[in-house]
C-alpha cells in the first residue's frame, strides 16, 4: 500500500476511475504532471489530452477535456469537465467534430466565438492522439 496512491477521475457526469495505482501521468497546463504516491499538495489546471494511470496489472487511459487536478500525499483527484474512458472513444466523431470546427473557423461568415471552436480542435486532436497512441499499442 505504501507504494500505491489512490486516483479519482470524476466528470460531471460519473466517476470515471476509482482506485490505487503507482502513478498518473497527466497534461498540465504547463506540460505533462507524473504524480507518484507521497507527491506534495498540489491544484492546477489541466488541459485536453490523456490521464494515464498505471496499477499493478496495467495501464488505463481516460481522454479529459480540461478540468482540476487535486494532489494530496496519498490521493489523487482529477475533476475533468469531461472525461471518456479510452474504450469509448470514437475516432469517427472525433474527425468529424474537428473538421466541422475547422470549417467553422474557415468559414468567414460565420459567427462563430473563434476561441471556443480553437478549443473543439484542440479536444479533437487529443482525443484523435489519444486514439492513435492506443492503436499502435494493440499492433505491437
Amino acid at each position: 500500500m505504501a507504494n500505491t496512491i489512490h486516483i479519482d477521475v470524476v466528470s460531471a457526469e460519473e466517476l470515471i476511475f476509482s482506485g490505487e495505482a503507482e502513478f498518473v501521468v497527466l497534461p498540465g497546463e504547463m506540460g505533462e504532471l507524473g504524480i507518484y504516491p507521497r507527491h506534495l499538495p498540489l491544484i492546477t489546471r489541466i488541459k485536453p489530452g490523456a490521464v494515464r494511470i498505471k496499477t499493478a496489472n496495467t495501464e488505463e487511459y481516460v481522454f479529459v477535456a480540461g478540468g482540476i487536478l487535486d494532489v494530496q500525499p496519498h490521493v489523487v483527484t482529477v475533476l475533468a469537465d469531461t472525461a471518456i474512458r479510452a474504450k469509448d472513444l470514437d475516432e469517427a466523431k472525433a474527425e468529424e467534430a474537428k473538421k466541422q470546427a475547422e470549417n467553422a473557423l474557415l468559414n468567414q461568415n460565420s459567427k462563430i466565438d473563434y476561441a471556443r471552436a480553437q478549443a473543439e480542435i484542440a479536444q479533437a486532436i487529443a482525443q484523435l492522439t489519444l486514439i492513435k497512441r492506443l492503436q499502435n499499442r494493440r499492433k505491437h
